[in-house]
């Protein structure tokens, strides 16, 4: 098969047809390129321009294969689709049309419809075992499932965000076609399937491009990581943005999160990924973008991104809920009540405000709906990024959570939350890796200082006791247990409340508009937003332990109330503490729900 002339090429081994497979390597740096197949052979590429090595042969799916480096070193594809075990071992060619896909009509849900439930697929057992959770997330009001990242990482054991070979999911996780089974049976169930995906850094162990590469990094700029991706490269853009496709049209996920977006320094990058993504993917697909983003980029989310997790909302309320100010929490010390109520009613809370570095962050966000700011009040980091892992019911009290819970899942924002909260797991959620060596070491010292900043580590012996996250007893700490466990009165507030904003809410979010929000004392506030049919949502929320004097307009129907009898109290003219009072005034009928008081 002749090779055709292009300044670039799709990454990896491409199938062409059932006994023919592309392969093709970016390797600028090197001299020479070949193809060991586990079979004993070794196929020469043939050098490209602009530092390609290319050959199509007769090689079929299923066939494992390194790359030999100038006769030196033997490496996997980094655009491997999968690994016959670690990162050690080879890479396997994949035929993408091999699985036979049984909800092929399958179209998505729309984007106000979402809510989400985060979950780490190790922690659970792999793509099989989370397979065994999809039924009961349906039942409990969850539409949309989000999957940690599973690239291919070194062990067995990892958040997912050191990956190195973005294209491969993770072997102890499962193959390519169980991964594709767990999306399928999901679409079954009328699940959407979100993957989050790391396109700002590699991990520290297994990445080899540097060696033949070096060109995908630029030494002038600097991540936390390490040097910065060059994204102004185009072979380095069609690298990241051929994965997210990769993701969305074989593997048919419903969208992605793209992680730490502020760490990618060419913002054209991002725009030109959502612009391939929105003109490749059938128009009547929902394709779901999302993006983490410190620098609270509003812009972003009016260029083809359809929201960012609002980490200004949860730090807000964490503040409010636990009284904790160490370290990022210092932003959101002096004014955590006027700043959930900047976040309810204007999306953001730094929109240019200075934070704690004397810096200003963010960008004005308020003429966005609210349906553009995910809402959470725990997630993978801000479980993960506490020394002991420690989940929010047990560092709060019980009302002042169930009333946050009320305002997470009846707001007009998208809720998400975490693998465990629908049942306040008790079990941790700790930073867990495998790595060995001097790099487990460097891991773990790294992550005890982190917590220099917080007054309660402040002294090195302290720190040493922070869980060591090379341990493996450190990841099945990390494995929730989901099921009542004597905590159901916390399952069946999350019923009941999704059961309401699927039959109340999500109908009128098209269009929905922020109309503002009050400061009615230190952790109380009344916020209200017109929805898409011109009825007014609102709602009145006390997270402190003092009743606040209040009252609810004569016209509004309450939808929900924590504790019970509190709109009663709240029409006498007192706001309860620990209280969340859901109201509307309809523009047109409210639906009936069985056991819903109207």
């Amino acid at each position: 098969m002749p090779l055709r002339t292009h300044e670039t090429w799709p990454h990896g081994a491409i199938k062409l047809d059932a006994e023919h497979t592309r392969f093709a390597l970016w390797a600028p740096d090197a001299f020479y390129v070949s193809v060991e197949l586990e079979n004993g052979q070794s196929l020469p590429l043939l050098p490209q321009a602009d530092g390609w090595f290319v050959i199509n042969t007769r090689c079929p799916a299923g066939t494992r294969y390194r790359y030999n480096i100038d006769g030196e070193i033997e490496v996997p594809d980094p655009a491997s689709r999968a690994q016959a075990g670690d990162i050690d071992q080879h890479s396997v060619v994949v035929d993408p049309l091999a699985y036979q896909w049984q909800h092929s009509t399958w179209l998505g849900r729309p984007w106000n419809e979402a809510v989400i439930y985060e979950l780490h697929v190790g922690a659970l057992g792999g793509f099989a075992a989370v397979e065994q959770h999809l039924v009961r997330l349906v039942e409990l009001g969850v539409t949309a499932i989000e999957l940690m990242p599973i690239a291919q990482f070194p062990g067995e054991r990892n958040w997912g965000y050191d990956g190195v070979l973005p294209y491969a999911p993770q072997a102890s996780y499962g193959t390519p076609e169980q991964l594709k089974h767990l999306i399928d049976t999901a679409h079954g169930l009328g699940l959407a399937v979100i993957l989050d995906v790391v396109y700002n850094h590699f991990g520290p162990d297994g990445n080899y491009l540097h060696r033949y590469a070096k060109s995908f990094f630029r030494e002038d700029k600097h991540t936390p990581w390490g040097a910065a991706i060059d994204f102004r490269r185009r072979e380095v853009r069609d690298f990241f943005i051929e994965n997210a496709l990769m993701w969305l049209l074989e593997y048919r996920f419903d969208g992605l999160r793209l992680d730490a977006v502020h760490a990618i320094e060419d913002p054209d990058f991002l725009q030109e990924l959502a612009q391939r993504v929105r003109q490749q993917i059938d128009p009547l697909r929902h394709a779901w973008l999302m993006v983490e983003n410190e620098h609270n980029q509003a812009s972003l989310l009016e260029q083809g991104f359809d929201a960012q997790w609002n980490d200004d909302g949860h730090n807000a309320l964490h503040v409010l809920l636990t009284g904790e100010t160490d370290a990022y929490y210092a932003d959101y010390a002096q004014n955590p009540t006027e700043q959930l109520a900047r976040c309810l009613s204007q999306g953001f809370v730094f929109q240019g405000h200075i934070n704690r570095h004397g810096e200003a962050r963010g960008e004005p966000s308020g003429h966005l709906p609210p349906s553009a700011f995910v809402l959470f009040l725990q997630n993978h980091d801000q479980i993960g990024n506490r020394a002991f892992g420690e989940r929010l019911h047990q560092l709060t009290h019980p009302d002042a959570l169930k009333a946050a819970t009320v305002l997470l899942l009846l707001s007009p924002m998208i809720p998400l939350m975490f693998m465990g909260d629908e049942f306040a797991a008790e079990q941790p959620f700790l930073f867990f890796t495998s790595h060995h060596g001097e790099l487990a070491r460097l891991v773990r010292e790294g992550r005890r200082n982190e917590f220099a900043a917080f007054s309660a580590f402040a002294d090195p012996q302290t720190r040493e006791q922070i869980p060591d996250p090379n341990a493996p007893q450190t990841f099945e700490a990390s494995r929730p247990t989901l099921s009542a466990n004597g905590q159901s009165a916390i399952h069946t507030l999350y019923r009941q409340l999704l059961q309401i904003r699927h039959r109340q809410i999500v109908p009128r979010l098209p269009g929905a508009q922020a109309l503002g929000a009050s400061v009615l004392a230190t952790g109380a506030v009344s916020a209200g937003w017109r929805l898409g049919d011109g009825s007014h949502l609102r709602i009145d929320l006390n997270l402190g332990s003092a009743a606040v004097p209040h009252t609810l307009p004569a016209d509004a129907t309450w939808l929900f109330e924590h504790p019970p009898q509190s709109a009663r109290q709240l029409q006498q003219g007192t706001l309860p503490p620990y209280c969340a009072i859901v109201s509307l005034t309809a523009a047109t009928p409210l639906l009936p729900l069985d056991g819903e008081r109207q």
